[in-house]
């Protein structure tokens, strides 16, 4: 593994392989929830769909599958599509057979949306369940603004650049009263989401982007490089914690056009 541009808020995490990126991604992700666990008995976390699940899998083997206290997770979704539970297009279904199926998550503390109303009820239905438990203190709540502040939240990238349901140059990304937000016209289907909206996920206390594959590499350079003002301005570029930490895991091919960067023999 290479890192590139760390500066205390941004980290580029290169990786020579999807394996290596696993492990890393494991580590990563059962350090915080240590941390997360022994500072405040709980450990929030938002995930999104996609290959993302997939790269957490190593989660599910040792030594993580006994170490991570896993009774302590509480799982809540960054976006989701509004179908199903049970269908293929389902994040949480891609998340429960994945990974919680296989781990001993407490099955309470998963905080799906309700598949059976509109978009945008279940929007504000997810919204005010995540308000519930930011008073009970399972959720933080961020200290310059009223968001919520979750332990850790997981993302990929679109090809486009997107991140959550958050698309180019859509409205929602202008969204800054909401926590949740709904759209019903997504570019990629399903065309119904539900979304956390940006100011949600910059108030993270750590955010990581995982991205892998050639085809990725376009947007990544967009997203990270000093690119000039004709360029255009991708959803992921906007990714930016207030005062928390973005990590960026990417592969070699992912990351073949970033500035600086040079493929090693």
């Amino acid at each position: 593994m290479s890192v590139l541009g760390g500066d205390k808020d941004k980290e580029l995490r290169i990786h020579e392989s999807l394996d290596e990126l696993g492990t890393d991604l494991a580590d990563y992700i059962a350090e915080l929830s240590e941390t997360s666990v022994k500072e405040r008995g709980v450990f929030a976390l938002a995930i999104s769909g996609g290959s993302l699940i997939g790269l957490m899998g190593k989660l599910c083997e040792a030594p993580y599958n006994k170490t991570v206290d896993w009774a302590k997770w509480y799982i809540f979704w960054a976006d989701e599509r509004v179908v199903a539970k049970n269908h293929a297009d389902s994040n949480y279904k891609l998340a429960k057979d994945g990974l919680f199926s296989k781990v001993p998550i407490v099955h309470s503390h998963v905080h799906s949306i309700n598949d059976s109303v509109s978009a945008e009820e279940a929007a504000n239905e997810y919204e005010f369940a995540i308000r519930q438990l930011v008073k009970s203190r399972v959720i933080s709540v961020s200290d310059i603004s009223d968001c919520p502040k979750f332990d850790l939240i997981l993302l990929g990238m679109g090809s486009d650049g997107h991140i959550a349901s958050l698309f180019p140059n859509h409205p929602v990304l202008d969204e800054k009263n909401e926590w949740v937000t709904f759209i019903t016209d997504s570019p990629k289907p399903p065309p119904e989401r539900i979304t956390f909206t940006l100011p949600v996920i910059n108030s993270a206390s750590n955010v990581a982007v995982v991205v892998t594959g050639d085809s990725k590499a376009d947007a990544v350079h967009l997203a990270i490089d000093d690119v000039g003002p004709d360029c255009p301005l991708v959803p992921a570029r906007i990714v930016q914690p207030t005062k928390g930490k973005l990590v960026w895991f990417l592969d070699k091919p992912a990351a073949s056009k970033l500035d600086g960067f040079q493929f090693s023999d």
